[in-house]
């Protein structure tokens, strides 16, 4: 990453308002969903909230890593909370892929011809 976050999300929420403007059903659908999941249930907001940042990192979003990090900041995140659940990312990106590398050999297996054919 070449710019500070502070400048990505700047500049996503320029991108975001021409997005807005030029697909604004979409948008307003996807703010209410957004609205809709941040609602404080069994989960509250905080929490929500570092769930997102994990998976963005998973998901390698830098756009989403900034915008969850901010927001987890205003939701009382601590930096220890970040870094925990930092570090569940790390591992379930490592765990996934294991799993998925084991389901793409047997999918091979599976679909490849039998050796003596």
């Amino acid at each position: 990453m070449s710019q500070s976050y502070p400048e990505l999300i700047d500049d996503l929420n320029a991108a975001i308002a021409r997005l807005r403007a030029g697909a604004p059903g979409t948008m307003k659908a996807f703010s209410g969903l957004a609205r809709e999941a941040l609602v404080p249930g069994q989960l509250d907001v905080k929490t929500k909230e570092l769930i997102a940042i994990a998976i963005a990192i998973a998901t390698r979003c830098d756009g989403c890593i900034g915008f969850h990090a901010k927001a987890a900041i205003r939701a009382g995140a601590t930096r220890e909370e970040v870094l925990e659940t930092i570090s569940m990312a790390i591992y379930m990106g490592a765990g996934p892929s294991m799993i998925y590398a084991a389901e793409a050999l047997r999918a091979f297996d599976e679909l490849a011809p039998p050796a003596d054919a």
